[in-house]
């Protein structure tokens, strides 16, 4: 089990307390103040990220994308520490903000302007709790699954995004999925979405094919343990089992002799009557 982003956050609380402690031991009473209350973010944020708790909504952000003045204030050392990670990283690597799966499906990472966001006005998947939506997509269709970093979209709140993905697919839209780098969180709704329409078999193959096209992904055992669960009782059928005409493929059984489902068969005897 990852304990990734905990553990990174409890480093830097405990970095910061022993800041505090130097500087209020030397008599800089005043100074030292803005580093215990840094240590002490960070200390509830490396709480509220523990997998056995994960919380994210205790950093309040918004259904819109936005945090509310309460939450910029409160937890400004923790944004600003993950705004320039962000910003260093990015500088580091060079990785493409986005890349394209299948024909209008895009993962990438946090758009942070224009030119991070994919073509064709897409309806944007944000997996993120850490980052805001920017103002220049307010008008672009939006729904947030706030997911800690390194952590999973819940198998519920991966349901719910595969449908809504569905839905603004068929109204001719792409879709623009992403977290903070396009690795972990944004991979495992795209896995699941290219699964409901039909791209692939089940979420293995879909990683497969993430990976070719977008080789460093980087899901780890809660992404996989999600998308499980989410397998096993998802409510949203793949698309091609729906789609007129559609012929299913043929399975095997363990003689290993072709077994045709039959639901394409009675799609294609309707169509000719």
């Amino acid at each position: 089990m990852s304990w990734g982003l905990s553990r990174f956050i409890f480093i830097k609380a405990t970095f910061h307390f022993f800041l505090f402690v130097f500087l209020r031991s030397n008599g800089f009473t005043m100074l030292s103040i803005p580093f215990l209350y840094a240590s002490l973010v960070s200390l509830l944020i490396s709480i509220a990220s523990l997998p056995q708790i994960n919380l994210p909504i205790i950093l309040g952000k918004n259904p819109d994308g936005s945090f509310p003045i309460w939450s910029i204030t409160m937890f400004s050392p923790f944004f600003y520490l993950v705004r320039a990670f962000s910003t260093l990283r990015r500088l580091r690597n060079r990785e493409e903000p986005y890349t394209e799966i299948c024909e209008g499906v895009y993962v990438g990472g946090w758009p942070s302007s224009l030119d991070k966001l994919p073509p064709g006005n897409p309806a944007i998947i944000d997996c993120t709790c850490e980052f805001p939506r920017r103002s220049e997509f307010s008008r672009n269709a939006y729904l947030c699954i706030p997911t800690w970093d390194t952590r999973s979209p819940q198998p519920s709140e991966i349901e719910a995004a595969v449908k809504w993905a569905c839905r603004k697919k068929a109204q001719g839209l792409p879709i623009f999925i992403h977290c903070a780098y396009g690795h972990g969180r944004s991979v495992a709704v795209t896995c699941a979405l290219l699964c409901a329409l039909g791209k692939v078999d089940d979420w293995k193959n879909a990683e497969q094919l993430i990976k070719q096209r977008r080789p460093y992904i980087s899901m780890n055992s809660l992404h996989r343990k999600a998308l499980d669960e989410w397998a096993k009782h998802r409510l949203s059928p793949s698309k091609r089992f729906h789609e007129p005409g559609a012929i299913q493929a043929v399975t095997t059984n363990a003689s290993g002799s072709g077994v045709e489902l039959q639901h394409s068969k009675r799609l294609e005897e309707k169509k000719v009557q």
